[in-house]
């Protein structure tokens, strides 16, 4: 069986300006099956009732990268899964296992272990234990109305935030935003930042 190939972003099918690494192709964002994600973001999906081509259109991807995705034929990269669920205002946790174990999720700087998704009332949260390598900007989509993230740093110096107003966070440092515009993340300076990030999800109405 071939290989499923990783998302890429060619302005027609991949994700529109949702990750900048100079001279390095966008990695795949799980290390799970992409058979049983597809599954699952199909479902959502229909469970919305929404058509693979509305979705790929209010995500920014093409139709024929929503459509490997759905199928599994295509490992997406994370900024294109947060895209997907943001149009389908869900937590990314949404379309993963429960974390037994840390689950690791890619970006194209960010490399994060999922720790634990637990909910309060009308709140989604997923914790993260993050790193980010000097060197290169990440650029990810919005998620939906009310998502907000919380970074806590504990070494390195991490640039992040809405790309109009991105804050600067060192060791025992927090920075917090809302997420529901597009945002980056960045270490400044030779060494790689080792930080905790919070996401809240509210849930849609």
């Amino acid at each position: 069986m071939r290989e499923p190939r990783p998302d890429t972003p060619d302005g027609v099918g991949g994700t529109r300006g949702y990750g900048t690494m100079t001279g390095m192709e966008p990695r795949p964002a799980l290390d799970t099956d992409p058979r049983v994600v597809g599954e699952r973001v199909r479902r959502l999906r229909q469970a919305a009732g929404v058509s693979l081509s509305e979705l790929a259109r209010r995500a920014g991807i093409g139709k024929a990268t929503l459509s490997g995705v759905e199928t599994g034929t295509r490992n997406p990269t994370l900024e294109t899964l947060w895209a997907i669920t943001a149009q389908l205002g869900v937590p990314i946790g949404a379309i993963l296992d429960a974390p037994p174990e840390p689950r690791a999720v890619r970006g194209t700087a960010v490399e994060a272990e999922l720790l634990e998704v637990f909910e309060d009332e009308n709140v989604t949260y997923e914790l993260y234990r993050m790193r980010v390598p000097p060197g290169v900007t990440q650029t990810s989509p919005a998620h939906h109305a009310g998502v907000t993230e919380h970074v806590t740093v504990f070494s390195g110096t991490l640039s992040a935030g809405p790309l109009d107003a991105p804050r600067t966070a060192g060791p025992g440092e927090h920075v917090s935003w809302r997420a529901d515009v597009p945002h980056c993340y960045r270490a400044d300076g030779p060494d790689p930042v080792h930080a905790t990030l919070l996401m809240r999800y509210p849930t849609r109405p």
